[in-house]
């Protein structure tokens, strides 16, 4: 299972490096998402899979002290466009605990509009914050953007980002801190909690989901061209098929 989810995280958008591999699968069309069970035998979980992700975090049900608390580090900027998304790789050395679990963050990606919905409507943009931990099980944190101030930290993506299909760049002049990507002001980061997969093919299961509960500000102009760059590229929302999505008390 372990040696599975790993490689399924290198195949995904998550961190995919292949220029062939983007081309196989899109969010529309004939490859779009609709159809991405039938692309490959290895997506097949993208159609029969029963803990799919995104899902609506409206549907919680239960309520729970859920907390995550992250030590982000920042460390010289490297950044891709893997042909889904923009993604900026991070160093080691950047941890975020969920509950007696360590998870080791690989790397921080993005999704417009947002893949995850609150009582079906969508946010302009989500942040994927990539985590791994030393036996191999993977988290994710979301991060929710709403439309406000300017958002230093994301213009040094937007402006790092390559316009086209491209390995990592490195922009050594360029400090990226993922921790002011984070809401600010709280002792640990209160999540929206559940069991789900990659939304990205293969679509695999057995990732530990936490969303943020308060949204992020940036402007209406950084997320638009951050959309510019990446365009659509949200999977719809998923069954819940009867899991346990804790939020926040």
């Amino acid at each position: 299972m372990i040696k599975h989810l790993q490689a399924a995280l290198v195949a995904s958008s998550m961190v995919v490096s292949s220029p062939a591999l983007a081309s196989e699968w899109t969010y529309e069309g004939e490859h779009g998402a609709e159809h991405w069970g039938d692309l490959d035998p290895a997506f097949a979980t993208c159609a029969r899979g029963k803990m799919q992700s995104p899902v609506d975090l409206g549907e919680a049900n239960t309520i729970g002290a859920v907390s995550v608390s992250a030590s982000y580090h920042a460390a010289p900027l490297a950044i891709l466009n893997n042909g889904h998304t923009v993604q900026a790789n991070v160093p080691g050395g950047s941890t975020m605990q969920s509950g007696t679990k360590t998870f080791r963050l690989m790397q921080v990606h993005f999704h417009a509009l947002s893949e995850h919905t609150l009582n079906r409507r969508h946010f302009p943009l989500e942040a994927h914050f990539v985590h791994a931990s030393d036996t191999g099980e993977l988290a994710v944190l979301g991060v929710l953007f709403t439309w406000g101030a300017v958002n230093a930290e994301l213009q040094k993506l937007i402006d790092a980002a390559p316009r086209a299909e491209s390995g990592p760049v490195e922009q050594a002049d360029v400090v990226f801190d993922p921790a002011k990507l984070l809401p600010q002001g709280e002792p640990g980061i209160s999540v929206y909690r559940y069991m789900g997969s990659l939304t990205t093919p293969p679509c695999t299961e057995g990732v530990n989901w936490h969303v943020a509960v308060k949204p992020v500000e940036a402007s209406e102009a950084q997320m638009a061209q951050l959309r510019a760059i990446m365009h659509d590229n949200a999977r719809p929302v998923q069954p819940l098929n009867g899991r346990l999505l804790v939020a926040s008390r």
